[in-house]
């Protein structure tokens, strides 16, 4: 429903037509219309007058447009009015079932994003030491003669591929197509930097590394733990269903952090915990569970591995070890177990704050084993609720744009590749060949994990002899890339000067353009932004969305997915890249784009949304329940909304997608699940299959391994499958049989297609089976490194030597004695280059920062507004303003993540493309945050290192 002009008349018509009520409408009915307020006094006197100047109205044709914001994960929905071609107006959409009619300041102000001045207009090459304008045809040669050369002399791998969340859908699916057809796994996004460690942890806990429910179901929760969240600036729409759940269900919302943020102003219970202590804070809650029979014994028995040897682990964790290690004391603690263990179903929420750690993987599976005990995942109210940064995010992690995995996490083994290649039809023995062929550390490359985003700076200047790979990183493609958003900003520095050749595709020339101190060899390619393109998005909750095309695309940009066809055409790989996808001009249809990975994603169930079934969602916003996000009436009656994965088998098989996983209450075939049998069938003898508990009309009615050809014919089901069908699955299982028989079988006996299995609290694989307290690698702390100390350094994770032990050694906790952090603004999101050219966004915040306590103010004798520097461990700097505030304690300062332009005291304004600089410089905290990554996942670490401050 759009709000629109409407005469009473047409109002009640529309009413009458089931559109909803105008916001004009209702306040005309109310008494909170002007005069309504006016009477009662409650506008003072002087604040209604009559308008005196408007600026004038096109009279042209209004062309109404559907969309969803490009900011944040929560995928809220947006009307365009375009007129002429123009974005003349946007407005909330009222009817969207997630949104509502809600939005943030970011979202407010989209419509300047469309036609922003500050963008880059044309190809350009940074040429001694100026900016000179170029044609995409001489920029597509000139980059793709150098890339060529560098394969011929360093190999594939020397070229890196780091791409973006702010893709569609359909884009990330080809760029990971387009790195592999030219022979590399050194390809990823922002993801490896923010919820990598969720995906790692969680999926090897229960199967899938995604958000179990969904914002809206949030509602129905009765308790909501935020755990390194701060939902009301990063995902602010989003706590309209926090505030729904505290006034109809009286939830009790408890917010765990270093500091004291806007969430905690609005929660039952804020515990102020010491930075990188998550897990000993869970164990601590766990302890109480415990002790006083608060878990949910029945579901741990059914749908649970490994519980007993958690209880011996937090048996390690009494209350004074626990205040010890958080900072919280007993009082506190038992408070927010009981309160958790009395209001179920509920949830626990995280963000960065929880991933962005070197234990982070650790932490993601802590927060997952609350859950489980207190049986709450798999409920309507309950889960894992894991909010995303970036509104792609989630697509672009499940359509492999990593360097660990192909598309729908399928993985880099060699029946992966065959699964992929025989969905492109490629033929494999060609696509092999395209990688170095060479064996290092005992792995070829092309099944070999790729070196990721967190890393590449390491990839151009470590030793070449201790990288796994021929040769280091010789140039890097930034294709929708914040540089700012990563650690050690010095080195980053030194990297990008070593470069042959550095590549920026981006509405923006990004603080990439500015900070690499070179003269030479930089490009900047003008991209699209989402809206003058078309596509699908997925949001946290899984729901996918479609987006139309607003407005046409602005100066010279070209939308993503026709530059990596213009440059496969240069590295001679188009063919293969569009073998099955029509391409108008150069530009690859999107549809058919959707169409080809239909056929693939079987793991995680992106094969049954098809294009017409998503437009269909998006043109029927209203027909979608708020809480439920169920259909009512229209063709998608019974459906939920966007779709959300795992959407079953094929399009005509009308699954109407999963809103809850795990969710043993509903049939498979209406969105039911148990978890995911992935893990095996046992281990020393116990089982690893659920025990007495399967989704509703589950034929076999317990666990069961996951379904493959040999099971149906086991279970006599094989002649289910039509003689077609036969043909295709036979030594085939349910991710790879390409014709969906064997999901569709599964699913007509009640069963998932991905097995009945138990979630795990034990990780076997992974350096810490069991989640454990490990000191941050520069810690305040000196005291607790010997009892909780990090891991020993490893010779090669990610192809690359990682350190651990020799960085914790060092101790800098006198020179360095706060615990500094970082997180977002409300104003800004990721590494600020979009928002802060955008004038109406700029305004509301002009300055970097530094929260800073008020003792550690006084004692520094620094006042409130006054320029400050922050030192890192590192040798990194950064020049800030001081804000002063208690929302921080006296062992902690804060500065948010979406500043860059300056770097250690140096501005670099006069270093933009004249026009395109954004409104706001500021310093980059990541100049100042230091070494440490996951071993899991290379995670970078952001929320838990050390600095000292100083008056300017």
């Amino acid at each position: 429903m759009r709000l629109t002009k409407k005469t009473a008349a047409s109002t009640d018509a529309a009413q009458s037509e089931g559109l909803g009520v105008s916001r004009r409408g209702f306040l005309k009915g109310t008494s909170v219309a002007a005069g309504g307020l006016a009477a009662t006094g409650l506008l003072g006197q002087g604040m209604i007058r009559k308008a005196e100047a408007k600026t004038a109205k096109s009279t042209a044709p209004v062309e109404v447009k559907r969309t969803i914001c490009t900011h944040c994960s929560v995928g809220c929905g947006v009307y365009a009015h375009v007129q002429e071609g123009v974005w003349t107006y946007q407005e909330a959409a009222f009817d969207h079932p997630i949104n509502k009619g809600a939005h943030c300041a970011k979202g407010a102000a989209l419509r300047h994003h469309g036609h922003s001045t500050r963008r880059l207009k044309y190809p350009m090459k940074l040429e001694g030491g100026k900016w000179k304008k170029l044609s995409w045809e001489q920029a597509i040669n000139e980059i793709g003669d150098k890339t060529l050369q560098i394969r011929e002399e360093s190999g594939p791998d020397s070229v890196f591929w780091l791409g973006s969340a702010k893709f569609n859908n359909e884009q990330a699916y080809l760029f990971r197509k387009f790195a592999s057809l030219w022979g590399t796994n050194n390809v990823d996004h922002q993801a490896r930097i923010c919820h990598s460690t969720t995906v790692a942890g969680v999926a090897n806990t229960w199967g899938y590394g995604a958000m179990t429910n969904s914002y809206n179901d949030m509602q129905n929760s009765k308790s909501i733990l935020f755990i390194g969240s701060n939902a009301a600036e990063a995902h602010p729409v989003s706590m309209q269903h926090t505030l729904i759940a505290k006034e109809r269900n009286n939830c009790k919302v408890v917010v765990v952090d270093p500091r004291y943020t806007r969430t905690a102003a609005k929660a039952d219970e804020y515990v102020r915990i010491r930075s990188g202590s998550d897990v000993a804070y869970i164990w601590g809650l766990l302890w109480h569970i415990f002790r006083n029979g608060w878990e949910d014994k029945e579901y741990i028995k059914q749908r649970v591995y490994g519980m007993d040897e958690i209880r011996k682990e937090v048996e390690q964790f009494p209350p004074a070890v626990v205040e010890d290690i958080t900072g919280v004391g007993e009082a506190q603690m038992y408070k927010v177990a009981k309160m958790l263990a009395d209001n179920t179903p509920g949830c626990v929420v995280w963000c960065m704050g929880g991933t962005q750690h070197t234990t982070g993987n650790n932490n993601t599976r802590a927060y997952c084993i609350l859950e489980l005990a207190l049986g709450n995942t798999g409920k309507s109210g309950g889960g894992a609720n894991i909010y995303r940064g970036h509104d792609n995010v989630q697509g672009a992690t499940d359509f492999g744009v990593l360097s660990n995995s192909l598309p729908g996490y399928y993985g880099l083994a060699e029946g992966s590749w065959k699964h992929w290649a025989g969905v492109w039809n490629v033929d494999f023995a060609w696509l092999k060949n395209r990688f170095d062929q060479n064996t290092y550390r005992g792995t070829k490359p092309m099944n070999a994990t790729g070196i990721p985003v967190s890393r590449w700076v390491d990839g151009v200047l470590e030793d070449k002899e201790k990288i796994a790979q021929k040769d280091n990183l010789r140039a890097v493609f930034y294709w929708g890339h914040a540089v700012n958003s990563q650690t050690r900003g010095p080195e980053m520095r030194e990297a990008m000067k070593k470069l042959d050749m550095m590549v920026i595709v981006d509405p923006y020339p990004t603080v990439a353009a500015v900070m690499n101190d070179r003269t030479d060899g930089v490009y900047l390619l003008p991209a699209c932004t989402q809206f003058e393109t078309y596509g699908s998005v997925t949001a946290s909750n899984r729901s996918i969305q479609w987006r139309d095309r607003v407005i046409e695309p602005h100066f010279e940009s070209k939308s993503d997915h026709e530059i990596m066809y213009l440059f496969a055409k240069k590295l001679g790989f188009a063919q293969e890249l569009t073998k099955q996808i029509k391409v108008n001009g150069n530009e690859p249809l999107i549809e058919d784009i959707v169409r080809e990975y239909n056929r693939g994603m079987w793991t995680i169930g992106y094969t049954g949304q098809s294009p017409e079934r998503l437009k269909y969602h998006q043109q029927n916003w209203h027909a979608f329940d708020f809480t439920s996000l169920r259909g009512v009436g229209t063709e998608a009656d019974g459906e939920f909304y966007g779709l959300p994965w795992p959407c079953w088998g094929t399009a005509e098989m009308k699954h109407p997608g999963t809103h809850i996983l795990y969710d043993t209450s509903l049939p498979v075939k209406d969105g039911g699940l148990g978890f995911r049998a992935n893990f095996g069938v046992e281990r020393n003898g116990v089982t690893l299959l659920a025990e007495g508990s399967a989704p509703v009309g589950n034929e076999i009615g317990d666990g069961h391994p996951e379904f493959t050809a040999d099971l149906l014919k086991q279970l006599g089901w094989w002649d289910d499958l039509t003689a077609e069908e036969k043909k295709a699955a036979e030594g085939k299982n349910w991710k790879t049989d390409l014709s969906g028989g064997i999901q569709r079988v599964a699913i007509k006996h009640g069963c998932a297609p991905f097995g009945n299995g138990k979630a795990r609290t034990i990780v076997w694989t992974f350096p810490d089976a069991i989640p454990k307290h490990r000191e941050p690698l520069y810690t305040t702390r000196r005291d607790l490194v010997a009892k909780y100390p990090t891991w020993d350094d490893f010779e090669s994770i990610f192809r690359l030597p990682t350190l651990y032990k020799s960085i914790q050694q060092r101790d800098t906790s006198a020179e360095f004695p706060i615990i500094l952090t970082s997180g977002r603004l409300v104003e800004y999101e990721g590494g600020g280059d979009e928002t802060r050219s955008n004038p109406w966004l700029a305004e509301l915040q002009q300055d970097m920062f530094v929260e800073i306590n008020p003792f550690n103010a006084n004692t520094l004798r620094i006042r409130d507004g006054q320029d400050v520097w922050v030192y890192g461990p590192e040798g990194g700097k950064a020049k800030v303003k001081a804000l002063v505030t208690n929302r921080v304690d006296r062992n902690v300062a804060f500065m948010p993540f979406h500043f860059g332009g300056r770097f250690q005291g140096e501005d670099l304004r006069s270093r933009y493309p004249e026009g395109s600089d954004p409104y706001v410089l500021g310093e980059s905290v990541n100049t100042v945050t230091t070494y440490g990554y996951d071993p899991v996942t290379l995670m970078q670490e952001t929320k838990t290192t050390v600095c000292r401050i100083e008056a300017a």
